[in-house]
């Protein structure tokens, strides 16, 4: 039958619950008990209990005088079992005029089990919740076109209970990093969402309009970085923030223009002790939400268990390509760029050392810590010790790509009043992923800031230990408008 036939015949029962004066959407339910409750008492109850379960119907078989039905109510699924003799011949009829698969219903009854065992409310009475007009997606086929999944996400998480468990697993994965990092002493603090500069990465930003300011102003692109350093300045020790973000840029498997990401940032935790911390706090969240160390994604295999390998940035890409991104002139990296074939935008040397290090990175496993930085392409981060052309800056490599960012913190207002310079430089130049200076925040730190270090990580992480495309980890991701 024809979806828009079976719309119509759906529609004919929803006219005939209002012939019988019976309401098809009515604001209450009479449920007693979750589904999930009384699965794990149901011994307990078979054949002395009077109970309410209250779902949606996900299938329907009929055996003469006899309706078998499965109900989930999201807390799990349960058979119905509607008995001709059992009920009065107007209520049964009723149930066999109106019910279909997508309808919600309370369902009255006593637990039972089947001959086959099998957990089940023998129905002492029903009432439509909700009358569905429009079928379910077949049960095994589910959604097929990939666009239609994610702009259908409602069905798409109906048809398939893995997605959901996925999804109930992002949820634990951001609740877990709270909880480790509150029982570090991190205070949770939100930051602006709307900033006047944004800070705290290269990306390029999404732009609004405030009418009342009359001024232009940015959705955020990091979590709140020079914000929380401003919380430290104040006073605040340790503090961190989860939150949505958004960058104007391209989507990929590891792409998307509105995500969540975290940030933390501590005051007197030095470099080496901030790696240390954050390699805790992954694996602690990696084997608390998923309940191994082990994964593979992309292609790759590691272990979060093993050994974090140490990757020097420069020679690291000097060893896969033959280029030193210090002291190569612009032209050799353009002319490397050329023979590898790899396309990249911008012509300043930022750029070009960026395009580089990410045609190595793919090579690359993990878990491994990328360090060593050039301070060209790390404005935010203290100047290395023992090189002042590098930083103490530190990311997490797996399967090819960049987890995590951490930092020491740069808190010379002199060195950063330097950088922003530089950035302004590069966005004069046409450069849209240069980092706005964000002048308010120099002042903060002539007023003095202490050390710190910084860390951040985001749903690209979570999608990696799932293997799946980021986008596909998000509830609702942007999708273009349907054409009519």
């Amino acid at each position: 039958m024809a979806l828009e036939d079976i719309r119509n015949e759906r529609l004919k029962k929803l006219a005939l619950l209002k012939e019988r004066g019976i309401s098809a959407y009515p604001a209450t339910s009479e449920r007693t008990t979750t589904i999930k409750d009384l699965l794990s008492r149901f011994d307990e109850a078979v054949d002395t209990e009077k109970v309410t379960v209250a779902g949606r119907v996900l299938s329907i078989r009929e055996h003469g005088g006899s309706i078998f039905f499965n109900i989930s109510d999201g807390t799990g699924t349960i058979q119905g079992y509607v008995k001709q003799d059992e009920l009065p011949a107007d209520v049964f009829s009723l149930f066999v005029d109106v019910v279909d698969i997508g309808d919600f219903i309370d369902l009255m009854g006593v637990p039972m089990r089947t001959k086959r065992g099998e957990p089940t409310v023998l129905a002492s009475g029903w009432r439509m919740l909700t009358k569905s007009i429009r079928t379910l997606p077949e049960k095994w086929a589910g959604l097929t076109d990939p666009e239609e999944r994610l702009r259908k996400r409602y069905l798409d998480i109906l048809s398939h209970s893995e997605l959901k468990e996925m999804f109930e697993k992002r949820a634990l994965f951001w609740d877990r990093t709270r909880t480790f990092l509150k029982d570090k002493g991190f205070l949770e603090v939100e930051t602006p969402t709307l900033e006047i500069t944004t800070g705290g990465a290269e990306a390029r930003p999404f732009i609004t309009h405030h009418n009342d300011f009359d001024i232009n102003l940015y959705l955020r692109i990091s979590v709140g970085e020079l914000w929380q350093k401003r919380l430290l300045a104040a006073g605040f020790p340790r503090t961190f923030e989860v939150g949505r973000v958004y960058r104007n840029e391209g989507t990929s498997a590891e792409h998307v223009q509105e995500f969540t990401n975290f940030e933390f940032y501590a005051a007197y935790m030095d470099y080496e002790g901030g790696i240390a911390f954050t390699e805790e706090l992954i694996r602690d969240v990696a084997t608390s939400v998923f309940g191994t160390s082990a994964f593979s994604t992309r292609g790759f295999t590691f272990d979060l268990k093993d050994t974090w390998e140490r990757l020097d940035y420069v020679s690291t890409v000097e060893k896969m390509t033959g280029v030193n991104v210090l002291n190569d002139s612009e032209e050799v990296l353009k002319q490397k760029l050329q023979e590898l074939h790899v396309e990249h935008t911008g012509e300043n040397r930022e750029r070009l050392t960026d395009t580089l290090w990410k045609f190595c990175r793919k090579q690359i496993t993990g878990p491994a810590w990328l360090m060593n930085h050039p301070k060209l392409v790390s404005p935010l981060s203290k100047v290395h010790p023992d090189n002042p052309l590098l930083t103490q800056r530190v990311q997490l490599l797996l399967a090819g790509s960049e987890m995590t960012n951490g930092f020491a913190e740069l808190n010379d207002p002199v060195d950063q009043k330097e950088r922003f310079l530089l950035q302004q430089k590069l966005i004069d130049a046409g450069d849209t992923e240069a980092m706005m200076p964000d002048w308010e925040f120099v002042e903060m730190l002539e007023h003095g800031m202490p050390p710190a270090f910084g860390f951040a990580y985001g749903d690209r992480l979570f999608a990696f230990l799932v293997d799946k495309p980021i986008r596909e980890t998000q509830l609702f991701p942007l999708m273009r408008p349907k054409k009519e």
